[in-house]
């Protein structure tokens, strides 16, 4: 029987509508400030940590709705904002260090709908407040490093080798260079080279003064290089975000050599974009005690030694010798000396460290060991008028700066292991922020921050306000037009319409992806596409009964004509969707998913789910004339 939906399809209507307005439900109750603490490097949160949360915000009579345990540490949830600052400043003073602390906002669903995994989906950077950094790795940097390694390496597998040579280093011009004793070794000294060290490229060092081969390296291992850094990059941008207690952050790659970092609900922007953009270490060097320091300072500086200075400025002569870096650093904590008062950060070796630092102390207790910070820093060139440098593809041009200070040089008292203090710090905020980025691991090639947005949480609600606005009103008209056009007709597309929102919003929900600013637009435009293949079945079926047809087979011949103008129109849309989130930056993805997400449910309900009802109220019975 014409115009009869079966069983089966209407199974599968209900299997698909009732679970999608389910998951679309945790929307509508909206979020509450809230608090989110986790153990520091990923640390389980126990029972008795959450009895100590509770006990601080009792004693410090702030109110909380809810405060949970659950695997993702600890949960509070607060009545208002006020309450939220309050608690996260307690919370901050009183706490044992291991913790991190996250500003948040809490879905205000009943938990029953969060235990069946029905959440509400993410709100972007644009709708939720916080700030937004482009970062630019410096890639040449990275590439100076890896020179500096070749350079250790050349020397010690030409010694390896027995091959004597005079120097090896980098000329005027940038590229590395072996100058031999004697120059018959060469052929031996390239064979040498190129079997141990394949990533350099050799060639003849002839008309390069004192240089027997020049080197450079390979593309692949260029490439590699910088690939390596990006990750590495983003890897310790992601632990310092972590450590810095941001909930829901974003670390996306942008290009060859760019990283683009979200921090929603971030308030105190310029320690974000100090603790981000900082590259600094700590190496341990012993002191030279054999040699004059005031020798030193008169240009008698000893081949094994050097110069550095104190942060007062004050001079000190250590060996060149690296005993162990940041890089065997495992744990940092800040706290304060009970016995100075002075703020000091607790230091975790790996087990390399550890060994290299009891072997190093026991030897020499009694003499001093100096602990350098190191940090590479980007300074901007600025004109007479102190406007910002640009070099000829109108990018800023930085110098880039080393510092390199002594911040203490204690005396060894005893052996050392596995852990240590180091003392000598300006103030507690500088010893949390070494303590999180020696957590953190120290970045592969230094980063400039070449872009920064922030967005205000006023903003951010504007946005919301804004953006809801703009789909009720879409959507309110497309019901009043179709209404009026296509009365009982344009009733059922109506109906079709809310549920393709309720639909979207339901796949966004089960995806977990984040609504923004270009997704509202999408899903606007959305709104106004979705009638287009109800309009083009409804048009059809009125030129069926122009023709003369009845209404039972206008209504079937409507649906059936129509069927492939609507798949091809959508399916055209969907691969420019698909053609936009796979070439687009973060804006242009967020609307290509809305957009997707869209004509996809879009089709459904105008072709599935608007006949269904359309047969339900026409199918089987004797009609003379239709609302339409």
């Amino acid at each position: 029987m014409r115009n009869h939906t079966p069983w089966w399809k209407w199974l599968i209507i209900a299997a698909v509508i009732l679970p999608g307005a389910f998951y679309a439900l945790p929307n509508l109750f909206g979020d509450d400030p809230g608090i989110q603490l986790r153990g520091a490097r990923g640390t389980t949160l126990e029972t008795s940590q959450l009895a100590t949360v509770q006990r601080v915000l009792d004693e410090s009579k702030i109110g909380y709705n809810s405060l949970r345990l659950d695997d993702q540490g600890i949960r509070i949830r607060f009545p208002d904002t006020d309450s939220q600052l309050q608690a996260r400043d307690e919370l901050e003073i009183r706490l044992p260090t291991g913790y991190t602390i996250a500003l948040t906002l809490m879905p205000a669903a009943p938990d029953w709908l969060s235990n069946v995994g029905a959440l509400p989906m993410y709100l972007g950077l644009d709708l939720r407040g916080g700030v937004h950094f482009l970062l630019d790795v410096d890639m040449e940097s990275a590439q100076r490093r890896a020179e500096d390694r070749y350079i250790a390496d050349l020397r010690s597998t030409l010694r390896e080798a027995k091959i004597r040579y005079r120097d090896v280093g980098r000329n005027v011009s940038g590229d590395l260079f072996v100058s031999l004793r004697d120059t018959g070794n060469t052929e031996d000294a390239r064979a040498v080279i190129e079997k141990e060290l394949p990533g350099l490229l050799l060639s003849d060092g002839q008309g390069t003064e004192g240089a027997d081969i020049k080197l450079s390296l390979a593309q692949t291992e260029i490439d590699a290089l910088s690939e390596f850094a990006l990750e590495q990059n983003m890897t310790a941008l992601r632990n310092r975000i972590d450590e810095l207690g941001v909930a829901e952050p974003v670390v996306q790659r942008q290009g060859d050599r760019r990283i683009v970092v979200q921090l929603p609900g971030v308030q105190d922007t310029a320690r974000a974009k100090r603790i981000l953009g900082r590259t600094a270490t700590l190496e341990m060097m012993m002191v030279d005690e054999e040699h004059s320091l005031d020798a030193a300072l008169g240009g008698k500086v000893p081949p094994g030694s050097r110069i550095y200075r104190f942060r007062d400025g004050r001079p000190i002569l250590i060996e060149k010798r690296v005993i162990y870096s940041g890089d065997n650093i495992v744990d940092a904590a800040a706290s304060i000396d009970t016995q100075s008062g002075g703020p000091i950060v607790s230091i975790t070796l790996d087990a390399i460290g550890a060994r290299t630092n009891q072997k190093i102390t026991g030897k020499n207790i009694g003499k001093r060991m100096a602990v350098l910070y190191i940090e590479n820093r980007s300074v901007i060139q600025t004109d007479t008028q102190g406007r910002p440098v640009r070099d000829d593809q109108g990018r800023i041009v930085r110098d880039k700066q080393r510092l390199e200070e002594v911040i203490t040089a204690p005396v060894i008292r005893d052996q050392l292991g596995k852990r240590f203090q180091i003392e000598g710090l300006d103030s507690v905020t500088e010893a949390r922020d070494l303590a999180l980025m020696l957590r953190a691991g120290s970045l592969a090639a230094p980063v400039d921050i070449i872009e920064e947005r922030t967005v205000g949480p006023s903003l951010g609600q504007a946005n919301i306000s804004q953006g809801f606005l703009s789909v009720v009103v879409g959507f309110v008209l497309v019901l009043v037009f179709m209404i009026f056009y296509y009365r009982v007709f344009g009733l059922v597309a109506n109906i079709a319409l809310a549920l393709n929102l309720v639909m979207i919003v339901a796949v966004l929900s089960l995806l977990q992806a984040t609504l923004t600013l270009p997704g509202v637009a999408g899903i606007v435009l959305t709104v106004g596409m979705a009638v287009d293949a109800n309009v083009l079945i409804f048009e059809r079926i009125r030129e069926e009964i122009r023709n003369g047809s009845t209404p039972q087979a206008s209504i079937y011949s409507g649906y059936e004509r129509a069927l492939w103008t609507i798949v091809d129109a959508n399916v055209t849309t969907l691969i420019a969707a698909i053609v936009l989130f796979n070439f687009g930056t973060g804006p242009i993805k967020g609307f290509a998913v809305t957009l997707s997400i869209g004509i996809l449910t879009s089709m459904f309900t105008a072709i599935v789910l608007s006949r269904a009802v359309i047969n339900f109220f026409y199918g089987g019975k004797r009609v003379k004339t239709l609302s339409i």
